[in-house]
């Protein structure tokens, strides 16, 4: 889903490059950033749905990065849009450190005193 979303505003960053740059530098970087957390976002979600536990920690990462988008959207942007990506990251990162996410990954829940 989080995927998606930035696949759909890397798509209207291109269009308003090539229609409306003032900035052509600064617009192609941002187009760039975008896609490249796009890409991030994808091939993460990708690891994680094959249950490798790599993928946790980078996914946990991604999420905070977009808890502090959101919070820079809260102070200058829609703060309908900062809000609602503060919820989603916040949820998505809560259900990464879960126990049963956890345990669907193959680590251990246990602590070493009761690991005999």
């Amino acid at each position: 889903m989080q995927a998606a979303a930035l696949a759909a505003l890397t798509t209207y960053l291109i269009v308003l490059d090539l229609t409306d740059a003032h900035d052509l530098g600064v617009a192609i970087s941002l187009t760039v950033l975008a896609l490249l957390g796009c890409l991030a976002i994808f091939f993460v979600a990708r690891v994680l749905g094959r249950h490798s536990a790599r993928a946790r920690g980078p996914a946990v990462v991604i999420q905070l990065f977009l808890i502090a988008t959101g919070g820079f959207l809260l102070s200058v942007g829609p703060r309908w849009l900062g809000g609602l990506m503060m919820a989603v990251a916040a949820g998505t990162a809560l259900l990464c450190l879960l126990p049963a996410t956890t345990r669907a990954l193959g680590l251990s829940t246990d602590s070493p005193s009761q690991q005999r």
